[in-house]
C-alpha cells in the first residue's frame, strides 16, 4: 500500500457505513477504506465485493492484524462497542466509534481511558453536530443574540425504516430502543448548541407499536442544563409523516432549525426577535464528509475532533439518566463533568 495513504478499516458491515461513511471517508485526500470485518463472514465478503474494499474479514482480531489498517471506525451494534473499541486500541489503531459508545458509563469510560493512555486518538461519530444548520445556530445563541437561552426544544420523531429495524426495535440487551439510539445524539445537539451540560433529566417513555421485548420506540424527555435552560425531546421511531427541528427561545429572540434533525445536508435556520423573521444563511455539507474531516484533521493534529471521547461519555451519561428517569418516574441527577 502506498505509504502516503490512511488505511481506514470498518468494525461492522452495517447500513450507515454503507450509505454514509463509504463516501465520508473517501472523501478525504489521502484516506481509504481498505477493509471491512462482521461476525457474518459471507455479510463482510459481499459488502466487500459490492462497495470496493479490498479485504473481507469474519473477525476483528483478523482485521486488526491487518498493517493496512491504521483507523478503525465501529458501527457494530451498541453491546459490542467497547470489547471492539479496547482491542483496537491496544492494536495501535485510531478509533472513530458510533453513539452511543457503550450501554453502560463506565465501559465508555474505560475506552476514552485506554485510549489516552495508548497515545491514540479516539471520538465519538456525532454526527449532528456536523449539521450546518446547527452550527449556525451554535453561533447564533452563543453569539448573544437571542440573549439569555430560557427554553430548547428538539423534535426528533421519526419513522424507522423497516431496513434498519432490526436489534433497535427487539434487543434492549444490545442498546436497543430510542434513548440509546436517538435520544443521545439529541443530548449530543443540544450541548453543542448550548454550550452547557445537563444536571437534571426526566421522562417517560412509550411501548409503541414498534416496540419489542421491552424496547421503547418512542420518549418525551426534560433535561435541565447547568445554566437553567429547560430542554425537552421527544424521540420516536413510529411517527411517519412529522417535521424535524430544533428551538432556542431566549429573553430577546428564538433561533429555529427546521428538517434538521436527520442524516442530510437539509434544513432552514430562521431567527426571530423584535425586528421579525430573518431566514439565516446556511452552507449545507455532508454531515459525515463533515465529521471525518474533522477526524482526519485531527490525526494531523491540526484541531480536534467534532466530538472526542468526553463528548461521547457525557451525551451517553444523560441518555442513561433519561433511561433511569423513564424507569423510577422520579428527576435523575446528573454528574457533573469529570476533571479531563
Amino acid at each position: 500500500m502506498n505509504d502516503f495513504v490512511t488505511g481506514w478499516g470498518f468494525i461492522g458491515a452495517s447500513t450507515i457505513a454503507r450509505e454514509h461513511m463509504l463516501a465520508a471517508v473517501r472523501a478525504q485526500p489521502g484516506h481509504e477504506v481498505v477493509a471491512v470485518a462482521s461476525g457474518d463472514a459471507a455479510r463482510a465478503a459481499a459488502f466487500a465485493a459490492e462497495q470496493g474494499v479490498r479485504a473481507a474479514y469474519g473477525s476483528v482480531d483478523a482485521l486488526l492484524a491487518d498493517p493496512a489498517v491504521r483507523v478503525v471506525y465501529i458501527s457494530s451494534t451498541n453491546e459490542q462497542h467497547m470489547r471492539q473499541a479496547l482491542a483496537a486500541i491496544a492494536a495501535g489503531k485510531h478509533v472513530l466509534c458510533e453513539k452511543p459508545l457503550a450501554t453502560a458509563i463506565e465501559d465508555a469510560r474505560r475506552m476514552v481511558g485506554a485510549a489516552r493512555r495508548a497515545g491514540v486518538l479516539f471520538a465519538t461519530n456525532h454526527h449532528l453536530r456536523n449539521a450546518a444548520t446547527h452550527r449556525r445556530m451554535r453561533e447564533v445563541v452563543q453569539g448573544g443574540a437571542i440573549g439569555r437561552p430560557l427554553f430548547a426544544r428538539i423534535f426528533h420523531a421519526i419513522y424507522l425504516r423497516e431496513q434498519v429495524q432490526g436489534w433497535r426495535i427487539d434487543r434492549p440487551d444490545a442498546g436497543g430502543g430510542v434513548i440509546l439510539d436517538i435520544a443521545t445524539h439529541d443530548v449530543d445537539a443540544l450541548r453543542f448548541v448550548l454550550g452547557t451540560e445537563p444536571v437534571e433529566a426526566t421522562g417517560m417513555r412509550q411501548l409503541g407499536p414498534l416496540s419489542r421485548n421491552g424496547a421503547e420506540d418512542g420518549l418525551m424527555a426534560v433535561l435541565r442544563m447547568d445554566d437553567g435552560v429547560l430542554a425537552q425531546i421527544h424521540a420516536a421511531y413510529t411517527v411517519r409523516y412529522a417535521p424535524t427541528g430544533m428551538e432556542v427561545h431566549g429573553e430577546d429572540g428564538s433561533v429555529c432549525a427546521s428538517d434538521s434533525m436527520t442524516t442530510r445536508a437539509a434544513g432552514q435556520v430562521l431567527l426571530r426577535n423584535a425586528r421579525g423573521e430573518q431566514a439565516l444563511d446556511v452552507a449545507h455539507e455532508p454531515l459525515y464528509v463533515a465529521g471525518v474531516r474533522r477526524f482526519c484533521e485531527a490525526l494531523a493534529g491540526r484541531c480536534g475532533p467534532a466530538a472526542d471521547g468526553a463528548d461521547g461519555i457525557r451525551s451517553l451519561e444523560a441518555a442513561l439518566a433519561v433511561a433511569q428517569a423513564c424507569r423510577s418516574a422520579r428527576v435523575v441527577t446528573i454528574d457533573p463533568p469529570a476533571p479531563s
